[in-house]
């Protein structure tokens, strides 16, 4: 798109004239904040960072992957192994360190555990998602120490969506991109009355290879052997579910059925490529307003099966499963004194399996129950806060029947994590908050058991049998401040591990591939922080301009060795202009990543990059139905990029890099 082009819409959209008149929806479609995942007791200022998206900005934002669509909240990276796989990462931790969730339960895959695994959660079938970051965590685990991604899709209605005379309303999504060729589309329809409340919902994704800046290689059959896009990188993913809910009383009772189904290339290898499955039933219960000590009772139960093979040429290769329950009960009790709060009583189990010749896994079950409980203190000047979780894991190898060097073993744990926040009213306009938490994490399976060729990783990974609990110490301090439209938040962290579970190199080479070797080994880790965003208002009349800054840096070092820990965000500092009258709305985007230099020792370190998006939206009212009209350049300047956060950029340098330039049009159709 020429730079003349652009600059002619920009001038012709802020001469229009002030017909449109004042209304709620020319913010650039960002909502007012609405978390709800650490905020148990219906506070309206929580004491943990936090951040959520929904509606219109989260259309306006959306990329193929979860990580994706969340990277560059502040705090938030991703860990983009191409554009068909990417888990949020937080603070600099990753992995299952972060605990995603769908409708506040547990997500069953196997993206923990591999890069080159996806969420089986598609951004377009998402209602809301919900980014806690720091301690506020603890109610959801010890596995949950960076922080919470709770992904929100009302496939269990939530509330009565209509009176007793009943109604319909809908949602449909369409869109269409160039950098990849995406065209992908959703549909939701919701009924009922104010007895009952039905859900269905479908979508689909197809999208060829990613276009970048520059010229590279491909082996794949039938592909260009040179082209600027990313060899390998298409993908095609579907859909859906159904769900509803009864009503009486105080009550609820509620249960959804849901598939997700994807095909996609690895990218990090132009042969292979991933069928990945996952299908999931929930049921839930509410009872409110009991009037006794115990007030409400929030049960939340799932059952989920995820299964990937990986498939090289063609011909299917290692098949990764893994099945797991989650089931979460939580009782809010009437007030101690002032006191107001929840207990808790959380179990899981899941069983993996991976078989073929990249299963550097056994075979395995785990199992943890966990109590827990959130109190808070409202007092004169703010409120205080305290949680403590108990948990017992059981973690079991069963060996592997194809795989001798895989032997039954059997691990035991006992984390306990404890927590303590304040909020203080410091001046009428600006709050101050404070956070401090320890936490404990049972290693995982394959942290434990590990043996065997890890490709996704470019490594041959073993694991420690005899690693013991993970422990960390987090402290954070905040301010934020608010006057009207404008607003400003910081936040600084330090986070101090106690048995660190890093993969470290042994300068040996493994396996009849000879894979550089890499060791599960516990060591002493520090990561510290700084976030920080903000809003001002520049222009206010028939019009209005704002303009959103925000940054984030975070430092990791293995304290054991000095080395910088892999894989960690360097200094990013954002902004934003956004502008609105009446049903038009604009944003344009610059975001700088600095270089990376602070990498552990034989790995490559990231060159700076900065990246200009640019958005527009206009809303039509027809009849019934609204539509949103939108349309949203990436990379506008078509920038080469390598993300820092990513191990394809060390494992296959100059093979996947961000993608270049690309444009997205859209509708979204509500009634």
């Amino acid at each position: 798109m020429k730079k003349q082009y652009l600059s002619a819409i920009a001038l012709a959209s802020l001469s229009a004239s002030c017909v449109y008149g004042q209304t709620a929806g020319r913010s650039g479609g960002a909502l007012p904040l609405v978390t709800v995942t650490g905020n148990p007791n219906v506070a309206s200022d929580l004491i943990a960072p936090a951040e959520a998206y929904s509606g219109a900005g989260l259309l306006l934002r959306s990329r193929s992957t979860l990580g994706e669509t969340l990277d560059g909240t502040p705090g938030v990276s991703s860990s983009y192994f191409g554009p068909n796989a990417s888990r949020p990462i937080i603070r600099g931790l990753d992995g299952d360190r972060v605990r995603i969730l769908q409708n506040s339960g547990a997500s069953v895959d196997a993206s923990g555990m591999s890069n080159d695994h996806a969420v089986p959660s598609d951004p377009i079938a998402m209602e809301r998602v919900e980014v806690l970051r720091g301690p506020g965590a603890l109610m959801y685990g010890g596995s949950a120490v960076g922080g919470v991604v709770n992904v929100i899709d009302n496939r269990i209605p939530q509330e009565r969506l209509f009176d007793a005379k009943g109604g319909v309303s809908g949602k449909l999504n369409l869109d269409a991109s160039s950098g990849n060729g995406e065209r992908s589309g959703a549909a939701l329809l919701e009924t009922g009355t104010d007895r009952f409340a039905l859900h269905a919902d479908v979508f689909s994704r197809n999208a060829g290879d990613v276009s970048v800046p520059i010229a590279l290689a491909c082996s794949k059959t039938g592909a260009p052997t040179v082209a600027n896009a990313i060899c390998n990188s298409g993908a095609s993913s579907r859909g859906g579910a159904w769900g509803g809910a009864l009503f009486w009383g105080q009550s609820r009772l509620g249960a959804s059925v849901s598939s997700h189904r994807s095909d996609y290339g690895t990218v990090a290898e132009d042969g292979v490529t991933i069928g990945m499955r996952s299908d999931r039933s929930a049921l839930e219960w509410d009872v409110d307003h009991l009037g006794g000590w115990v007030q409400s009772l929030k049960l939340r139960v799932s059952h989920s099966d995820y299964q990937h093979t990986e498939y090289d040429a063609g011909e299917p290769g290692t098949t990764f499963k893994n099945s797991g329950n989650d089931m979460r009960l939580v009782m809010r009790h009437a007030n101690l004194g002032a006191w107001q709060g929840v207990l808790g009583l959380q179990g899981e189990s899941a069983r993996f399996s991976a078989d073929g010749e990249e299963a550097f896994a056994p075979y395995s079950r785990t199992t943890q129950t966990a109590v827990f409980a959130f109190e808070e203190l409202p007092l004169s000047w703010g409120r205080l806060s305290l949680g403590a979780r108990l948990e017992s894991v059981q973690v079991d190898s069963d060996g592997n029947p194809q795989m001798a060097r895989f032997v039954p073993a059997s691990r035991s744990f006992s984390p306990r994590s404890l927590a303590a926040g304040a909020l203080w009213n410091a001046a009428p306009r600006w709050q101050i908050t404070s956070n401090l938490a320890y936490s404990e994490r049972a290693p995982k399976d394959y942290e434990l058991f590990a043996d065997g060729p890890h490709l996704a990783t470019h490594a041959y990974e073993v694991g420690l049998p005899d690693a013991t609990l993970e422990s960390s110490t987090n402290w954070d301090l905040g301010a934020k401040w608010k006057r009207g439209a404008n607003s400003f938040t910081i936040s600084a962290f330090v986070n101090q591990f106690a048995h660190y579970l890093s993969l470290e190199a042994t300068g040996q080479l493994r396996g009849d591939q000879e894979l550089p070797e890499y060791v599960y080994t516990q060591v002493t880790a520090r990561f510290t922080g700084l976030e920080a965003g903000g809003k001002l208002r520049l222009l206010d009349a028939c019009h209005t301009v704002d303009l959103e800054l925000r940054s984030d840096w975070v430092r990791a070092i293995n304290t054991s060795t000095g080395s910088a820990l892999p894989r960690i965000a360097p200094l990013r500092v954002g902004a934003s202009l956004l502008w609105g009258a009446g049903p038009w709305s604009a944003r344009l985007d610059a975001n700088h990543s600095a270089a990376q230099t602070e990498v552990p020792v034989g790995q490559t370190a990231s060159q700076a990059y900065t990246l200009v998006n640019a958005s527009l939206s206009y809303r039509q009212q027809a009849g019934t139905a609204e539509l949103l009209w939108f349309a949203r350049a990436d990379n506008l300047g078509d920038v080469l990029a390598y993300s820092p956060t990513s191990v394809l950029t060390q494992t296959v340098p100059g093979r996947a890099p961000l993608p270049g330039r690309s444009l997205k049009v859209g509708l979204q159709i509500a009634f």
